[in-house]
C-alpha cells in the first residue's frame, strides 16, 4: 500500500478554482487568505498549518470587536465570520495535532459570537448522551426553528471527516426558511461528537431522536436525516437500522462497502481530496495511521454487516458520477440491496454539486414530511 500525500504546491493547485469561487472549503475566506497561508508553508505539518491560518484570523477578530462596539452588527457579524473560517481552515481537514484542536477551539468561539447576529435565530442545544467508559455525555447541536409556535418537522443533519455543524449553516437557512427546523450536529469522530465511529456508533442518534420525540416545538414524526460525504455512511446506515424513527433520510456522497477496501483507500489518496484523506478517516474513527486505517476499514461495509437487505425508511441517495472520494459503486450497491430507494446522480465529483443539487434535495424532503 502506498502512503501517498500531496505536497502544499500541489495542494494550492488542486484548490484554486474552489478558493477563486469561495466554495467550500473557503466560504467567508478570501483567495489572498489562502493564498498568503500556503505560501509561507514548506510542508503539510499539521501544527505549522494551523499556525499560518490562525495568524490571519487575529485581525479580523479585532475588527469583529471593535465594529460590535460602535453597535455595527453587520460589520461584527462579517468579521466574526471571516475570523471563523480562518480558524476552520487551521484546523483543516481534522482536529489530529494540538494546534488544529486549538484552532478549532477558537474558530467554534467566533461562529458562536457571529451566530448572534443571524437573521434566523440560532440556540445552542446540548443533549443529553449515556454512552461508555471514556466517551462525553452530551450531544452537542445547533437549533434553528421557523417563526411561529410548530410543532415544526425536524431535519437533523451532520457533515463527514472534515465538515462539522459550524459549516452546516447556509443548508440550515435553507430548510427553515421552508418551514422546516434543524438541528446542525457533528457525527461521530468530528468536532464535539461524544464518540468516535466504530461499527455501532450510530447510537449516537438514540440520544438526538428521543430529544426530538418529548420537545413541544418539534414533530419527531416528521424527521428527517440528511449526511454529508462520511456522514451519508451514518445516513444510509441509520434508514435501516433506526426506519422506525425516520421520515426521510439523505445519503450524500456517502460510502457503504467499495470505499473501505484496501484498494479503493490507496486509490483514493490521488482523488480530489487534497491531503490526508486515509489519515483523517482513520482520526474519526479512533485509528491513528494510514495503515491502521487500512487494516480497520472493512469492518465497517454495511453488506458485510448485514445491514443492507433490511428493510429501509425512504432513502435519497445523491452523488456526482466522478467522486474519486467515495466510489459511485457504493450507491449503485444500496440500489441492488433491500428496500427500494430513491436516488439523483450529477455529472460532477464528490458530493455531485451542483446549482440543483441543494434545491432538489429540499424539494425531495419536503414532500415526505408534509
Amino acid at each position: 500500500m502506498e502512503r501517498y500525500n500531496r505536497t502544499v504546491a500541489e495542494v494550492w493547485e488542486l484548490w484554486k478554482p474552489r478558493a477563486r469561487l469561495g466554495i467550500y472549503p473557503f466560504e467567508h475566506t478570501t483567495y489572498a487568505d489562502n493564498e498568503q497561508a500556503l505560501a509561507g508553508l514548506t510542508s503539510l505539518d499539521r501544527d505549522a498549518w494551523a499556525a499560518a491560518y490562525s495568524a490571519l484570523a487575529g485581525p479580523h477578530e479585532d475588527a469583529a470587536r471593535e465594529a460590535e462596539a460602535r453597535g455595527d452588527r453587520g460589520a461584527a457579524q462579517e468579521e466574526y465570520l471571516h475570523a471563523y473560517a480562518l480558524y476552520h481552515m487551521a484546523r483543516f481537514p481534522t482536529t489530529n495535532s494540538p494546534g488544529k484542536l486549538a484552532a478549532y477551539r477558537k474558530a467554534r468561539e467566533n461562529y458562536l459570537k457571529a451566530a448572534r447576529f443571524f437573521e434566523i435565530p440560532m440556540q445552542r442545544v446540548e443533549i443529553p448522551f449515556v454512552g461508555r467508559p471514556g466517551e462525553g455525555s452530551a450531544v452537542v447541536g445547533y437549533l434553528r426553528c421557523p417563526q411561529g409556535a410548530g410543532p415544526w418537522p425536524i431535519l437533523i443533519q451532520w457533515g463527514g471527516i472534515d465538515g462539522y455543524k459550524e459549516e452546516m449553516t447556509a443548508a440550515a437557512e435553507m430548510f427553515v426558511r421552508a418551514g422546516v427546523a434543524t438541528l446542525a450536529m457533528d457525527g461521530p469522530g468530528v468536532g464535539e461528537s461524544p464518540l468516535r465511529g466504530s461499527e455501532d456508533a450510530e447510537r449516537l442518534w438514540d440520544a438526538v431522536f428521543g430529544w426530538a420525540a418529548v420537545r413541544p416545538d418539534l414533530d419527531a414524526r416528521r424527521l428527517a436525516a440528511w449526511g454529508n460525504s462520511t456522514g451519508g455512511y451514518w445516513a444510509a446506515k441509520l434508514a435501516h437500522t433506526h426506519r422506525e424513527r425516520i421520515a426521510a433520510a439523505v445519503a450524500h456522497g456517502g460510502c457503504a462497502h467499495y470505499a473501505f477496501t484496501p484498494e479503493w483507500i490507496e486509490q483514493a489518496q490521488h482523488g480530489e481530496y487534497a491531503f490526508e484523506e486515509a489519515e483523517t478517516l482513520a482520526y474519526a474513527f479512533g485509528k491513528q495511521s494510514f495503515e491502521e486505517w487500512v487494516d480497520y476499514a472493512p469492518r465497517l461495509s454495511l453488506l458485510a454487516q448485514g445491514i443492507l437487505d433490511r428493510p429501509c425508511a425512504p432513502l435519497l441517495l445523491v452523488n456526482g458520477i466522478h467522486d474519486s472520494t467515495f466510489p459511485i459503486r457504493d450507491m449503485y450497491l444500496l440500489l441492488e440491496h433491500g428496500s427500494p430507494k430513491s436516488a439523483r446522480f450529477y455529472d460532477a465529483g464528490h458530493m455531485g454539486i451542483t446549482p440543483d443539487t441543494h434545491p432538489m434535495i429540499l424539494r425531495w424532503v419536503k414532500e415526505r414530511l408534509a
